[in-house]
């Protein structure tokens, strides 16, 4: 275990935990004493018909749902729903590389799956809550992947399902790019295997990594127009890439991205029904919004409208925003709008 602030109440914002115990990971391996943390917003209604679940992404905590998509004047709107928000396994907050005591520590954490996360949830949801109906799963790009996780292995417990700059199973493409992001990391000697005494030792990596995660996170029309300039008030491009890019990942624990990674280019429904990609998607009755970005090169639209088409009854909206995949963060003004549009007539159907 290693001390890492940024992970911590202080800076995360107000948190509780849900103790899951040993848990039989899809790997085979058991994850022992582990926790699941969590925010509520709302008050769960008598019948428990109100409840809406928040997963999230890479890199990110329950505090970025909270702060960018939870409020009143959105549709995840705490005085008409219930919202949970949850970290995922792994993510820092949650039971994670760099919290968890020896023997499964640092270098030796159990690998995870987006199956594991949704395990956990499900723990979470239904016997911290008692609740058997989600009136709405909801995140984005890894969250997303949650999404279908969740849609596809309970779809007696969703009602509604929003993925939101995600696919249900990862491209081929995206497996070479988040192996790059793992390889950048690795590279740097100070990474030791996973047995680092601070995160910033691996300062060097995590530069190199957050620099690639910029050439496809962002968009060729936000370099092409200089909005790193016009929308993050950035002066130059280097200005954006120490900045923003290095400047947000550099508090981060190297080994909370890598198992992160482990588990984004491994995330497939397909999975539950022998690699069957219209089959699984075939099992999912909830209403399903999905909804992409525009100019996302992580998820692109076309990925994305091609697995809304083996969803029943699937409705499918663009996010219109050039910052990319990295819109999801809410950067550009008119991004939440049309987010709250969406998924409000979703909550309507």
């Amino acid at each position: 275990m290693i001390a890492n602030d940024f992970y911590e109440a202080p800076t995360q914002g107000t948190f509780e935990y849900f103790e899951l115990g040993d848990m039989v990971l899809e790997s085979g391996e058991t994850l022992r004493g582990a926790k699941l943390a969590y925010r509520t917003f709302g008050t769960l209604n008598d019948d428990k018909s109100n409840a809406i679940l928040v997963t999230t992404w890479f890199s990110g905590t329950g505090l970025v749902m909270e702060d960018v998509y939870v409020g009143e004047d959105h549709a995840l709107d705490p005085s008409k729903y219930f919202i949970i928000i949850v970290d995922q396994l792994g993510d820092g907050v949650s039971t994670s590389p760099q919290n968890n005591p020896a023997p499964q520590t640092m270098g030796k954490f159990p690998d995870l799956s987006i199956g594991d996360d949704v395990s956990a949830q499900y723990k979470l949801v239904t016997e911290h809550f008692g609740i058997e109906k989600l009136a709405l799963v909801v995140g984005g790009s890894m969250g997303g992947q949650q999404v279908y996780e969740w849609a596809v292995v309970h779809p007696e417990m969703v009602e509604r399902a929003a993925p939101i700059a995600a696919t249900a199973r990862i491209s081929l493409h995206q497996k070479v790019f988040v192996q790059t992001l793992e390889e950048a990391i690795k590279s740097d000697p100070a990474w030791k295997g996973g047995w680092y005494a601070s995160n910033l030792d691996v300062r060097n990596g995590m530069d190199r990594m957050a620099k690639i995660v910029a050439a496809l996170g962002w968009s060729r029309e936000f370099y092409q127009e200089e909005r790193w300039n016009s929308v993050l008030g950035m002066s130059s491009l280097d200005d954006f890439i120490n900045g923003v890019m290095k400047a947000y990942f550099e508090p981060m624990d190297p080994n909370v991205l890598l198992c992160a990674m482990h588990k984004w280019r491994r995330a497939d429904v397909s999975r539950h029904a022998e690699g069957d990609l219209a089959k699984a998607l075939g099992r999912i009755t909830a209403k399903t919004c999905v909804i992409p970005i525009s100019h996302d090169l992580f998820f692109p639209p076309n990925e994305c409208e091609a697995d809304s088409a083996h969803i029943s009854g699937a409705t499918f909206e663009v996010i219109e925003t050039k910052e990319g995949h990295m819109g999801l963060n809410g950067f550009e003004p008119g991004y939440m709008a049309q987010v709250d549009r969406f998924l409000s007539a979703l909550l309507a159907r």
